[in-house]
């Protein structure tokens, strides 16, 4: 029997797995693999074994990048021994997918137009690159190439602009990087307060990857340890050495099992393990990064979390368990800003998994860990809420989800959350006098050890416009090496040069 009064189309999750595949463990398991053994366990974990899983009427999937599969839900189903009516795959790139994915099938559910549905995805490219290393071709499943799933759910256009490519702007590592310098500036702190700031932060995700049975580097670490380059831990791009960005070269999976209240009791699920989806909203931020008016802030996320939060019918204060993305520390310090949560408080981490760094930073697929882990925090704690975020690219695509396991006072539907539109002006090619608001120094990892390679700049010019420069030339490199040059004065005199004028400004 149902609770009374509760909407038997009601969403609830019921049951949810996740695997990590250890190095030195037998095996090079592909992501098809994975993401079957994720949904197995879940099955397990909702006491019904493979029945919900043979049941689901829609199976969707986070594109996965180790094996660019066009539609892994058709594998994974074969695998399962499953006959869904449809499948889902998000866009190939973003890892704001699994909350996207998980409101649809969530709204599906309400409608009544799906009854069971599972939601997957996993990561294998720590066994791809030891497969290449060997010479061996993994034994990994093929898929027809004119495979198709019935909706791709996402949006995924081009990430730069061609001035951002001409800096080098083209990969998360110097992105990132460049977006923490803003961060900086905006906190008004030097290097080495920053850098210890960012470093705390990183100790506590470690902290708790360590207590996490899939985390991927489950030991805890000190602040100095993280902040500190060696040959474990070279420096990238600065601010971030090794162990401060995401760790894609895992091998992990994650599933969940997704249905109605009413399907959930046909199933025998016990109560004890329902957790609801209460708000969700998904929203994104002006596309490219060089066109916001300030790259160390998210409209996007404040805008999904008042959204997703209003869903619930509660506010911040009400959230007990919180895990935000945390590809890197700025994107942390940027949805902990959005939402009004502080980065300190003990009794309320930013993250229940680790983060990507130590609890795995799966591709497109880590939010899916996020929200199994807190669906195992929520039953182990029924009257509290937890919030989850998920992020795609350059914190541009995102989505916030909230949950408990008390019963929602209303049926769920998730929102596109409206986001002001604001961006900035760019110069491409403007020479002239500016402001450095940014920047950052990648290294190249050479035999001689690491070796600054270039300054990577974003200035402002007097009109406010944003000029991104790539400067390769060693007077550049040994001044933004050797001195904090943040806020200083430049005349930029080409678009791989400019010249410092002066010390901060105020």
């Amino acid at each position: 029997m149902l609770p009374t009064g509760m909407d038997p189309r009601t969403p609830v999750l019921v049951g949810v797995g996740q695997i990590v595949h250890r190095p030195g463990e037998p095996g090079l398991p592909g992501p098809v693999e994975l993401a079957a053994e994720s949904l197995r366990r879940a099955g397990a974990d909702s006491g019904t074994g493979d029945a919900l899983l043979r049941a689901a009427d829609v199976i969707a999937s986070v594109s996965p990048v180790s094996r660019q599969y066009s539609d892994l839900g058709t594998l994974v189903a074969a695998d399962l021994g499953a006959t869904p009516k449809r499948t889902l795959q998000s866009a190939p790139y973003g890892g704001d997918a699994p909350q996207r994915l998980l409101n649809l099938l969530a709204r599906d559910i309400a409608a009544g137009k799906s009854d069971i549905a599972l939601l997957c995805g996993a990561e294998a490219v720590f066994s791809w690159n030891v497969a290449k290393k060997s010479g061996i071709e993994p034994d990994w499943p093929e898929l027809d190439e004119r495979a198709r799933p019935d909706q791709v759910v996402g949006a995924d256009d081009a990430p730069n602009t061609e001035m951002e490519t001409a800096a080098g702007l083209w990969g998360p590592i110097y992105v990132y990087a460049l977006m923490e310098s803003a961060m900086r500036n905006r906190l008004g702190l030097d290097e080495d307060a920053h850098l210890a700031r960012i470093g705390r932060l990183w100790s506590q995700f470690s902290g708790v990857a360590a207590a996490n049975p899939y985390a991927w580097l489950p030991r805890e670490r000190s602040t100095s340890e993280l902040i500190t380059t060696g040959p474990d831990n070279r420096m990238v791009s600065t601010p971030y050495p090794k162990l401060l960005m995401a760790n894609l070269t895992v091998d992990q999976g994650a599933g969940l099992i997704l249905c109605s209240a009413a399907a959930a009791d046909a199933a025998g699920v016990p109560r004890d393990l329902w957790v609801f989806p209460h708000g969700g909203a998904t929203a994104t931020d002006t596309w490219f990064l060089s066109e916001r008016t300030d790259m160390a802030a998210s409209p996007a996320i404040a805008a999904a979390g008042r959204a997703a939060l209003a869903g619930a019918g509660i506010g911040i204060d009400d959230i007990a368990h919180i895990d935000l993305y945390s590809c890197f520390p700025v994107a942390v310090q940027v949805g902990a800003a959005a939402l009004g949560l502080p980065l300190d408080d003990p009794t309320r981490p930013l993250t229940v998994t680790g983060g990507l760094t130590f609890g795995g930073g799966p591709g497109n697929n880590y939010s899916t860990h996020g929200i199994a882990t807190m669906v195992e925090v929520l039953r182990r704690h029924p009257g509290d809420y937890g919030l989850t975020t998920a992020l795609g690219w350059y914190i541009t695509k995102h989505g916030v989800g909230v949950y408990s396991a008390k019963p929602p006072a209303e049926l769920f539907g998730p929102v596109e959350a409206e986001v002001p539109v604001a961006r900035r002006a760019t110069a491409p090619g403007y020479t002239g006098p500016a402001v450095l608001e940014a920047y950052t120094v990648p290294h190249r990892k050479g035999s001689a050890g690491d070796e600054p390679e270039a300054v990577v700049a974003s200035a402002l010019n007097p009109a406010g416009a944003r000029i991104l420069i790539r400067a390769t030339d060693e007077e550049t490199i040994a001044a933004c090496t050797t001195g904090d040059r943040l806020g200083a004065a430049i005349d930029i005199t080409a678009a791989d040069r400019f010249i410092l004028r002066s010390e901060r400004t105020a």
